[in-house]
């Protein structure tokens, strides 16, 4: 294993040295929080796909093909839905708002008032998803060094959180960029075709497997439709996912190079449900689905390729650990603290310059400090990922699709329509995951429509939005209005 232990210290040591780096190019707000809007359509659709393929993703994914074979793609393929759909419908709009986070683009849209109540719910959010990315370190570096789990969470906690305090958006960029290079070459390009080698070719695992392994649909129609619903829509209005739009130095990028990540989503999907019904013709008895990644990378692949796609497998955890940290940080200082400390200015408004410059950095540079030793110790207590992860994107679309897309959609809608939407929504959805259980669907189901019936009631029951609030929110749709430091300053330089 020696030679596997080099490659992925060697991986870890680029990860510190990428957050250095950052650190000398963050010197403003819209540099550490969204990478001064200027990634260009490589360089943003190589980390869109990297923070959305995290750890669900590829183990889990390689879990559910284990489990249910071809058709066990359908949770990773709802991501990829859900991303396309974002970036052909939304993310133009979305770019051009020149926001930082999702509760400024509700302020924008309802007139102020709905930031701090919707903040709360999307902290939440991007909190557990955090959690849940850490959780996962556990597991790969079990397999690597044998390691205590709360030593392995510390361990690659520790690393995630000192790049992405130390540089920020930049840091993240950068290694998401890697990250998804090790991904490409470690699961599409080696495990992959290796697998499907090892279990003796596909008319081989199909003389081995039942047939409802190769069936598009075998998982379920309701498990399908679930899957849809939390994923394919958790895509459109997560704060994670739409701190990465803003990255994008203009709406065509946001468009086409989202569009690129989400086809990327699909193949890996399809790829990690090949990969775990390999693993079933490899492995019939295994303990645990989730053990089916690591135990067929452990056993069938040679020295040097174990490691680089062991590596692959950290770099999946580390993308949307970062991601979902930096969204946890931004969230937790400008949607919460910021606005509790009665200190807010206008959204998608970069600030000033020099020392109020410097003073933004540092005070996010903190933020992204807290919440990742909140994260890693919520992490250690924790043990279930998987109602870790559905308690978040619960309470993610049962709160907040409904006000978001309605503000996108619907002018109708009203101030007292969205936080009758958010609260409605995110209290069904905790009381039925107390009433139904966490894992099951009518949760999301009822609190969904709930949300729903409440916004527009109330809308409808309420004063119209202001017509001069529309009118600055249409400016905003269009490009106009918003400003950042680096448009004031000297010119930008786009990068990928």
């Amino acid at each position: 294993m020696a030679v596997d232990y080099a490659v992925i210290v060697v991986y870890l040591v680029g990860m510190l040295a990428m957050g250095w780096w950052g650190m000398r190019r963050a010197k403003s707000k819209s540099e550490f929080l969204v990478a001064g809007r200027r990634l260009g359509p490589w360089m943003y659709s190589g980390t869109m796909a990297a923070i959305v393929l995290g750890g669900a993703s590829t183990i889990g994914g390689v879990g559910l093909g284990y489990t249910h074979g071809l058709s066990g793609a359908w949770m990773v393929f709802s991501i990829g839905l859900g991303l396309l759909a974002l970036s052909i419908f939304f993310s133009a709009r979305i770019a051009r708002l020149k926001v930082y986070t999702v509760s400024e683009m509700l302020d924008l849209r309802y007139g102020g008032r709905a930031g701090v109540i919707s903040g709360i719910v999307m902290w939440a959010y991007t909190l557990m998803l955090a959690v849940t990315s850490t959780i996962a370190y556990a597991t790969i570096f079990d397999v690597l060094f044998d390691l205590n789990r709360t030593v392995a969470i510390i361990l690659g906690g520790a690393i995630v959180v000192a790049y992405s305090t130390l540089g920020g958006m930049w840091s993240i960029t950068l290694t998401d960029m890697v990250q998804f290079v090790v991904k490409t070459i470690g699961v599409l390009l080696l495990l992959l075709p290796i697998a499907v080698v090892k279990a003796g070719g596909f008319s081989e695992m199909k003389a081995r497997l039942p047939h409802e392994y190769f069936t598009p649909f075998g998982i379920g129609g309701e498990t399908i439709f679930t899957y849809v619903l939390i994923y394919t829509f958790g895509m459109l209005i997560g704060q994670d996912i739409w701190q990465r739009v803003f990255t994008a130095r203009g709406d065509k990028v946001a468009r086409w190079g989202g569009t690129v990540a989400g086809t990327y989503c699909l193949l890996y999907a399809l790829a990690g449900a090949v990969i775990g019904t390999a693993a079933k013709v490899l492995y019939p008895n295994l303990g645990s689905a989730d053990d089916a990644f690591a135990t067929i990378v452990k056993e069938e692949l040679p020295m040097g390729v174990r490691g680089l796609v062991l590596a692959a497998a950290l770099a999946a955890v580390m993308s949307t650990s970062s991601g979902a940290l930096i969204a946890c940080a931004t969230v937790a200082n400008n949607d919460i603290w910021s606005r509790l400390r009665g200190v807010t200015g206008r959204a998608g408004d970069g600030g000033g310059t020099g020392h109020d410059d410097h003073d933004e950095v540092r005070g996010n540079r903190l933020f992204i400090l807290v919440m990742g030793v909140a994260v890693i110790a919520i992490a250690i207590a924790l043990n279930n990922v998987v109602e870790a992860l559905t308690v978040a994107y619960n309470l993610l679309v049962g709160g907040l699709l409904v006000p978001i897309l309605g503000g996108l959609l619907w002018k109708r809608g009203t101030v007292y329509g969205a936080l009758s939407a958010v609260i409605v929504g995110g209290g069904a959805v905790v009381g039925l995951m107390a009433a139904y259980g966490i894992l099951a669907n009518e949760p999301i189901y009822y609190g969904l429509l709930a949300s729903l019936a409440a916004h527009v009631i109330v809308s409808l029951a309420t004063k119209p939005t202001d017509e001069a609030v529309l009118a600055a929110w249409r400016l905003r749709l269009a490009g106009e209005g918003g400003t950042d430091e680096e448009t004031v300053g000297e010119k930008a330089v786009p990068v990928g």
